[in-house]
């Protein structure tokens, strides 16, 4: 645990390029001063509110399917939760986000760094209201968590992590896994794709490399996912 950092993905990134980095390497922080989410997206939390952290892993599965690991790193996380309080049931929206309630409570950022994956995992802890960073995010606090010491939820995060990483490594498919504690299959979704244009269609699916699968058959494989009513 570092009291202040730049970005966890980058300390790691750094001892990668430095040929330091084992498997298995976390870096946790009290403070971020350019957390990034995905899409370069800028993650703000204020000082300890916040489970922010970073592990390095160097799958021996086809380069292919690292891309699973988002979807394995939010099953990580809602099942590590679900240990400390079995009545609390979170949600993955595809491809990267983790969903309490109505709100997301939290997010993955995945990077291909030398031979292995540097994933960053940032989970809003403490938060108030006032200190959430936008209208749709949400708390562990706000839903009355029963354990808000984030020490306690990463032991339980990489064990939990541990475990699925191990049974993916071995070549077991898990996506049955990521789709039934998925919100987004099964819903009439909208794609809206960086470059503005966009895509409708029902949400059945994933690929072993973590691409979401429509109805007619076709993959998406980046893009800002909307449930429509």
């Amino acid at each position: 645990m570092v009291e202040v950092t730049g970005s966890t993905q980058d300390d790691i990134a750094q001892l990668v390029a430095e040929e330091k980095a084992k498997h298995g390497e976390v870096v946790a922080t009290e403070y971020q001063s350019a957390g990034r989410g995905r899409l370069d997206r800028k993650f703000d939390a204020p000082t300890s509110s916040a489970l922010m952290f970073s592990l390095y892993v160097k799958p021996e599965r086809d380069k292919s399917d690292w891309s699973f690991l988002t979807l394995l790193t939010g099953l990580s996380a809602i099942f590590a939760l679900a240990k400390i309080d079995p009545t609390f049931s979170p949600t993955l929206k595809w491809p990267n986000d983790i969903v309490l309630g109505e709100g997301k409570v939290g997010g993955i950022i995945a990077q291909v760094s030398g031979d292995g994956i540097i994933i960053g995992v940032g989970i809003n802890v403490g938060m108030t209201q006032e200190e959430l960073p936008v209208d749709h995010a949400t708390s562990l606090a706000l839903h009355h968590f029963p354990v808000l010491d984030r020490n306690l939820i990463l032991a339980s995060f990489l064990t939990t992590f541990e475990e699925l990483f191990e049974r993916w490594q071995s070549g077991e498919d898990l996506r049955h896994l990521y789709c039934e504690h998925s919100s987004t299959m099964g819903q009439q979704v909208r794609i809206e794709h960086p470059d503005a244009s966009y895509k409708t269609g029902k949400a059945v699916d994933v690929t072993p490399a973590g691409e979401l699968i429509l109805e007619d058959g076709s993959r998406v494989t980046v893009g800002d996912i909307v449930h429509l009513r």
